[in-house]
């Protein structure tokens, strides 16, 4: 079997950062995905379920509410390893085209404090594994060290 394209990626050189994933024709349009890296991978500890879960919601619902995006918007959430997160985009995007929704969801996540939306038993599968607090510590953890000051070395995978 091939390796899938997320593989190839050589995760010991990879640092924090907003890349392009793949992007996939779909009809006469394009998906971009998006690779928002908040750790180093195999370097850092990953990040906890809850604060992993947490940062979904919060994502998710920015995402969905904002005026631009709103409608692009086909997917948020988790990577397996817990080192970041998909989001993917109806359209053909650059990660620079990206840095500014990026960088307000993550600031929009670090200082949000009031009731997590969807975090219900009606709502939500797992409602319970929920921790805002470490949430809003690893979006300004991520903005402090890659989004307010990325360069180009952050917006392509390493070779």
């Amino acid at each position: 079997m091939e390796k899938i394209a997320s593989f190839t990626v050589n995760h010991i050189l990879l640092e924090p950062g907003i890349y392009v994933s793949r992007k996939d024709p779909v009809g006469d349009s394009v998906i971009t995905t998006f690779d928002l890296r908040m750790t180093s991978p195999n370097d850092e500890p990953v990040m906890n379920t809850a604060e992993v879960h947490t940062i979904e919601h919060l994502g998710a619902t920015y995402l969905r509410n904002n005026p631009d995006f709103k409608d692009k918007t086909i997917y948020f959430g988790p990577m397996g390893c817990r080192t970041g997160f998909y989001l993917l985009l109806a359209g053909d995007y650059t990660s620079r085209d990206v840095i500014g929704l990026v960088t307000a969801m993550f600031e929009f996540i670090r200082d949000y404090t009031d009731e997590v939306p969807g975090a219900s038993p009606k709502d939500c599968g797992n409602y319970l594994d929920m921790n805002l607090g470490m949430a809003n510590f690893l979006a300004k953890k991520y903005l402090d060290h890659t989004l307010y000051h990325i360069d180009e070395s952050h917006l392509s995978y390493p070779e």
